[in-house]
């Protein structure tokens, strides 16, 4: 072994935020006596490496692996350190470390107290000390574990209570739970909107950013939180911790019957997208509130047994909950379009494409065209010196447009109303022009 004062130290210092290493030296403080150590025996140090992390697991401390890959370099070949458990709590990197030793590349770790250099005796006497750090973790994850079981055996579920529920602790642990003064009418409100008057998640999110309901920490509910919090059978007096039920010795906020009459409120079903096809929701908006359009399909059983069907269009309330604007039928939003056709602004190009597909595809699409003369007329345009010529008049196209409106299916009319450039809104079930 080379002498002290010719190793290249890393002075490396760790200290993990759990619970098994409060009691542990600071990291400022292992910093300060190593220092210390170091200036009095001379040592080399050529890096400083520090370091907040668990040591329970293998390979999860970056900065431990840089070291590691650092000392297989050359670039030091010793370690200085406040005790043999701040570079390893389990086997795997006490293997490594034993492997460079054997390898001569780590000649010397020095601590507070002792050394460890590389010989058959110390390095046995290091892997003693490390063992044991690894058999008081698993030993204190065992007691952990009982304790947990213990707690929730008498009704108490270990960890902080959920929203709406305060800890009372005693002697630094949780003895009692009890109703948050504060919050829990709030929460017991969310429950209750949901199950009685069928409210959503989305709706109790923006209900509680309306009331500026904030958490103990002070931050709004997040969606996925409002959706957790109603999905927990801790509020009517169970939880489940560890693979298994327990009943609460807590009083309950709601009742069980309110609970799954929330949980069916919640349950959503895949959802077949693009089913029902609306074409008018892309021209149309809110003339109240500025959301977009949504539509729904309702069906009326005559006394005939025939059945009628109408499409009603109206707000969604993306932007407000509580838009009160009525809904327009689809019949009579057609209708009001109709008075609009000669003033709308259309893409030329695209209908009149759409307009000659049509008139190879369907056979009576010539009653579209008013005036007989045009019923021998080549209607598909071509191009003459790179500029598109065509004899299909504006009259033909707009007359195509009604057409399709009035007895097109949704997918005709989607397809043709790309081709409007021109915006309505819907205000008091009347269309008005935007653009």
């Amino acid at each position: 072994m080379k002498d002290t004062q010719q190793l290249k130290y890393v002075l490396y210092a760790r200290k993990s935020s759990e619970s098994d290493e409060r009691q542990a030296m600071s990291i400022d403080g292992q910093l300060m006596e190593m220092k210390e150590k170091a200036k009095r025996e001379k040592i080399n140090i050529v890096e400083t490496i520090t370091e907040s992390h668990s040591a329970k697991e293998t390979g999860q401390r970056p900065q431990f692996n840089n070291l590691l890959d650092n000392i297989y370099k050359g670039k030091y070949n010793a370690i200085i350190t406040w005790a043999p458990d701040r570079l390893s709590r389990n086997a795997g990197d006490l293997g490594k470390i034993v492997d460079l030793m054997d390898q001569g590349k780590l000649e010397l770790i020095n601590c507070h107290s002792q050394t460890f250099s590389n010989n058959p005796n110390e390095k046995f006497l290091l892997m003693i000390l490390c063992s044991q750090a690894k058999l008081e973790n698993d030993n204190r994850g065992i007691n952990v574990k009982r304790g947990h079981r213990n707690k929730c055996m008498i009704g108490i579920r270990p960890g902080p209570a959920p929203i709406g529920y305060v800890n009372n602790m005693k002697a630094n642990r949780i003895s009692s739970v009890e109703f948050d003064k504060e919050r829990a009418p709030i929460v017991k409100e969310m429950f209750e909107r949901v199950g009685y008057e069928g409210h959503s998640g989305r709706m109790i999110k923006k209900w509680l950013e309306r009331i500026k309901f904030k958490t103990p920490r002070g931050c709004t509910m997040s969606l996925g939180r409002v959706y957790a919090t109603l999905k927990n059978p801790f509020y009517y007096g169970e939880f489940h911790f560890g693979g298994h039920w327990y009943k609460g010795t807590y009083q309950p906020l709601i009742s069980k019957q309110l609970f799954d009459k929330v949980q069916i409120q919640l349950e959503t079903y895949p959802k077949q997208w693009n089913k029902q096809v609306f074409p008018f929701k892309s021209i149309c908006k809110c003339g109240n509130c500025g959301s977009g359009i949504t539509a729904e399909i309702k069906y009326r059983v005559l006394k005939s047994t025939k059945v009628n069907t109408h499409v009603y269009y109206h707000c969604c309330q993306s932007k407000d909950l509580d838009c009160r604007e009525p809904y327009i039928t689809e019949e009579e939003l057609i209708n009001q379009l109709r008075s609009y056709l000669p003033q709308m602004r259309i893409n030329k190009r695209y209908l009149i494409k759409e307009f000659n597909d049509e008139i190879k595809r369907v056979n009576n699409m010539r009653k579209v065209i008013e005036n007989s003369k045009y019923m021998g007329v080549e209607l598909t345009p071509h191009k003459v010196r790179g500029v598109e010529k065509t004899n299909i008049t504006e009259t033909m196209i707009r007359n195509y447009l009604l057409h399709i409106l009035q007895f097109g299916s949704p997918q005709e009319r989607l397809r043709v109303l790309e081709g409007i450039k021109s915006r309505f809104i819907i205000s008091n079930r009347r269309i008005i022009k935007i653009d």
